[in-house]
């Protein structure tokens, strides 16, 4: 699911869990019961404790969202309050005379809202999850009366299973449509980019090869995370589309205020390409791979972590592909020699860190670089040039 996406979905959910949680709690243990005259209140003080552990939930979930972990929000919720429900559940009815309560209808939310997440793995921890969950206090408190709630969560569970599937379908059908229809722009835009300058073709696709292949090394991005940035990659360059031919072209030493025009571009990509969906979210790629981890970068000449992590890998990408392949005032470098440029710039123009990446993955790109179809892209720039 797309991160965003997730993370509305999941403000959705919290708020109706915590509604109906404490809505349930106050209207069965308070109203109904004072209704019916029976004396009003939760069954023990133990049950106080579910009460504390989701307030401690509240800036826990926020915390994963700000370090961008907001992944795990479902699992670290869901998985703490099954486990709190278990332990209170236990304190609460061992040993006690008193029939068992099967708890909060929360529960039973809880497992419809799981197609919401389209994840499969989340699914069955859940699920699962709650019908042990069961299975363990009828055991524990040696009452057979606990499996009725057991049977109602695992019937729910089969027909929250089809909507999952279901939903999934809708979903990749949909996600499949946009995706080709996205790239299709974007191939479209490369395309008029490099009209304006063939020397530079063949070199957006490339960087946005190695930076993937780099990315995948660090381990820290989702599949679409990782979908969006290749896309923004792709799309690098694309501030090029307003520099005029005289200075993009030029076979020789750029002026101070040629090189000024140049530099606008990274600024003016991200601008123009601000709304598109499936990108937005990866705008920094766009915006900062010209700067540097020194501060002497630009456009806006942050330094070290200020500069976004995927902006700093593409850095890393551009600068290879840009001198290991032609361009019209000079030929291509040897990888070596370039691989061996990168390292120097390790600390001063690069992210450290990512260098020792870049290592680990050069290799990779040296496969990546060899089979790259370059005699057809040789045989494009001559019918330009003829």
């Amino acid at each position: 699911m797309i991160p965003h996406e997730e993370k509305r979905i999941m403000k959705w959910f919290l708020s109706l869990f915590y509604l109906i949680f404490i809505g349930y709690d106050y209207f069965y243990y308070y109203i109904f019961k004072v209704i019916n005259n029976k004396k009003g209140g939760l069954p023990s003080n133990f049950w106080y404790i579910t009460y504390f552990v989701l307030i401690i939930l509240i800036p826990i979930s926020y915390y994963l969202y700000k370090v961008n972990k907001g992944y795990w929000v479902k699992y670290v919720f869901s998985i703490t309050y099954l486990l709190t429900v278990f332990v209170v559940d236990i304190l609460t009815f061992y040993g006690e005379k008193k029939p068992y309560t099967s708890g909060n209808i929360v529960e039973l939310f809880l497992i419809l809202t799981l197609p919401l997440f389209l994840n499969t793995r989340y699914f069955w921890i859940v699920s699962l999850g709650t019908i042990l969950k069961y299975i363990l206090i009828g055991i524990i408190l040696k009452d057979g009366y606990v499996a009725l709630p057991g049977i109602l969560v695992a019937v729910l569970t089969i027909l929250s299973f089809f909507l999952l599937v279901r939903f999934q379908g809708y979903f990749k059908t949909i996600s499949t449509a946009h995706d080709k229809q996205l790239e299709g722009i974007v191939k479209g835009v490369i395309a008029t980019l490099e009209l304006k300058d063939p020397y530079t073709r063949g070199h957006s696709e490339r960087v946005a090869r190695y930076a993937s292949i780099l990315a995948k090394e660090i381990g820290k991005f989702s599949n679409e995370e990782q979908k969006s940035f290749y896309y923004a990659c792709l799309l690098h360059d694309i501030g090029k589309v307003h520099i005029p031919d005289s200075i993009l072209m030029k076979p020789g030493k750029l002026t101070e205020e040629e090189f000024e025009i140049i530099k606008s571009h990274p600024s003016v990509g991200a601008e123009a390409v601000q709304n598109v969906h499936g990108i937005k979210d990866s705008l920094s790629v766009i915006r900062s791979h010209h700067e540097r981890w020194d501060g002497k970068g630009y456009p806006d000449q942050l330094a070290g972590e200020e500069i976004p992590l995927l902006a700093r890998v593409t850095s890393i990408a551009d600068a290879f592909d840009a001198m290991t392949s032609s361009r019209s005032y000079r030929a291509a470098m040897p990888l070596e020699e370039a691989y061996k440029r990168i390292l120097e710039g390790k600390g001063s123009q690069f992210d450290p860190s990512l260098v020792e990446n870049f290592i680990k993955v050069f290799p990779a790109w040296v496969n990546f670089h060899q089979k790259y179809p370059w005699n057809k892209e040789k045989a494009l720039l001559k019918e330009v040039e003829g």
